[in-house]
């Protein structure tokens, strides 16, 4: 898909939208599509696109994912996560409705906002602005995409880490096919995890470099903790290429256990900065996350900032 059809798309749903960059070389952001980011470099729509999702309406008799990029609540699941508050796995209502205000726009930047009412297992009500902060850059060979993804907490009283936990996730989706490939450093035995089923027919290690098959199949997802600076998809036959990476977390902030895992079950105290999830209907997400603080007083804000590099290249291994 090119970035006019993709504007198209948004024109048919009458969803608005806006751009960082341009059509050829940027950011489109759905505003009225969770605040999706959908990356286009040399007129190519470098993720995911699900033009269903685009054109119909999420609902309760089922979820229209619509690729891109999205910023989501961590954790998933267990007793403080969002996606279990009705005993069941859903995506909250509060981010599929979301409506995103442009707060700021130049030629390569954007800032986007909503107001998002979240509810964890627990059942509390969680109040809260997400933030999008996009600025784009395109050199010679790559198109940069630098987010700071925020989270603000609004509600009226202090929180304490055992009836809350909140951070920023970026989950960031390509299409998968035959050889296509997620690699990073493995830095220590244990960098690496599963967050449920067993992955190790899809992982191999050389040179220092942990490769996970991410080519449809078996459903799978893998934490990786702080040791890693970087992840990288790659799809050889579509060349396309992103490196994500992330800067380090604002003081008195730390990374936590984001499993999608049942809601009676406690967080670990392993904390994930990135994770590898791969899907049997041939997408995967690299994703990035954020941390959360040890109590969330009104107008705290947990943010990370996230760079992913596109390139019809691989980036050079150090």
């Amino acid at each position: 898909m090119n970035g006019n059809e993709l504007i198209e798309l948004f024109g048919k749903s009458g969803k608005r939208f806006c751009v960082a960059g341009s059509i050829e070389n940027g950011v489109v952001a759905g505003l009225d599509l969770e605040g999706r980011l959908f990356a286009v470099m040399n007129g190519r729509v470098m993720n995911r696109v699900n033009p269903a999702a685009i054109l119909g309406t999420s609902c309760g008799a089922g979820y229209l994912n619509p690729g891109g990029d999205g910023l989501w609540p961590a954790p998933e699941g267990t007793c403080l996560g969002y996606e279990y508050s009705t005993g069941k796995w859903r995506v909250p209502p509060g981010i599929v409705g979301a409506k995103f205000r442009l707060v700021e726009e130049c030629r390569n930047h954007c800032l986007i906002e909503a107001e998002i009412d979240l509810i964890n297992s627990m059942g509390l009500g969680v109040p809260t602005i997400f933030r999008r902060d996009i600025r784009v850059e395109k050199g010679s060979t790559a198109l940069i995409v630098r987010a700071v993804e925020s989270i603000k907490y609004i509600g009226s009283r202090t929180l304490s880490r055992n009836e809350c936990l909140l951070a920023p996730w970026t989950l960031c989706q390509f299409d998968t096919e035959a050889g296509c490939e997620v690699i990073f450093p493995e830095t220590h035995d244990g960098a690496a995890w599963d967050l449920y089923e067993p992955s190790r027919e899809k992982r191999s290690c050389q040179d220092g470099i942990l490769r996970a098959k991410t080519d449809g199949g078996q459903k799978y997802q893998i934490g990786i903790d702080k040791t890693v600076e970087w992840i990288e998809f790659r799809n050889s036959t579509k060349n396309i290429f992103a490196r994500r990476t992330s800067a380090a977390l604002p003081p008195g902030q730390d990374y936590i256990d984001i499993s999608d895992v049942p809601p009676e079950r406690m967080p670990s105290d392993r904390g994930i900065r990135f994770s590898v999830y791969n899907d049997p209907a041939y997408f995967m997400e690299i994703e990035a996350v954020g941390g959360c603080l040890e109590q969330l007083r009104p107008g705290d804000i947990m943010s990370v900032e996230v760079t992913t590099e596109y390139s019809p290249a691989p980036a050079s291994l150090p």
